[in-house]
């Protein structure tokens, strides 16, 4: 009896077609390497985007913040130049006694005047000169009594130093109305009182240590009330 369970031969070939062979089909990655193209473009251009709008605020905050440190130091230069601005603004002192018909030089009342870089003598009322340049010098004297003899003038006197002769740098004249007399009062009123104020302002060139002063030909006619008589120097 044969055995046909345990036999050498191999399994039955399938069976040989007859016809063209077909090649195998290959699926292309064409696709997916075009997505990828794709993500990588996106996320190319989300990280350009955020690098942008990081740049574009630093930019702007660091302008700014300049704008704002300009404008700091200007406003700080500005108040650093005005504190230290050469000026002086003097107000008339009154003497202490009864000047009568002796000329001289004004006094100024230094608690309520001003000086900043301007030096002050106090044994002859000149004010000094630290800083060359041009000054802007404004003076004016008011009068409250009238002289019949002589005009009522006020004269600044220069002086190049402390020892040097004085000179006239400016002068004013002003005149009371109607017929003074050494009382003050006009003809025309008992009641008001007459008076008038010798106004000047000039441009002055000066130089270190040259000193300037106020000169009034007789003391006993100035008024001196208030702001009516003061003095000022002004560097520009």
């Amino acid at each position: 009896m044969i055995d046909t369970y345990h036999s050498s031969l191999g399994p039955p070939l399938p069976p040989r077609q007859h016809g063209p062979r077909q090649a195998p089909v290959l699926i292309q990655p064409s696709s997916g390497r075009r997505s990828i193209n794709i993500f990588c473009s996106i996320l190319l251009l989300h990280l350009l985007i955020t690098v942008g709008g990081f740049a574009l605020l630093y930019h702007t905050e660091m302008l700014q913040l300049s704008e704002g440190k300009g404008k700091a130091a200007l406003h700080s230069s500005e108040n650093l130049q005005s504190s230290s601005r050469t000026l002086a603004r003097m107000l008339v002192h009154k003497p202490s006694h009864s000047a009568h018909k002796r000329s001289g030089y004004l006094q100024w009342d230094l608690k309520h005047s001003v000086r900043r870089n301007i030096n002050y003598f106090h044994q002859n009322n000149w004010l000094t000169i630290l800083q060359p340049g041009d000054y802007l010098v404004v003076s004016r004297v008011t009068f409250s009594k009238g002289d019949p003899q002589a005009p009522l003038a006020s004269m600044v006197k220069l002086k190049r130093s402390e020892t040097a002769e004085e000179t006239v740098a400016m002068q004013a004249y002003c005149s009371l109305s109607g017929t003074e007399t050494r009382s003050g009062w006009g003809s025309g009123s008992r009641s008001i009182p007459q008076m008038c104020t010798a106004s000047q302002e000039e441009v002055l060139s000066l130089e270190r240590g040259n000193q300037l002063s106020v000169w009034v030909a007789d003391l006993s006619l100035v008024d001196y009330s208030d702001t009516a008589t003061s003095f000022g120097m002004y560097k520009l």
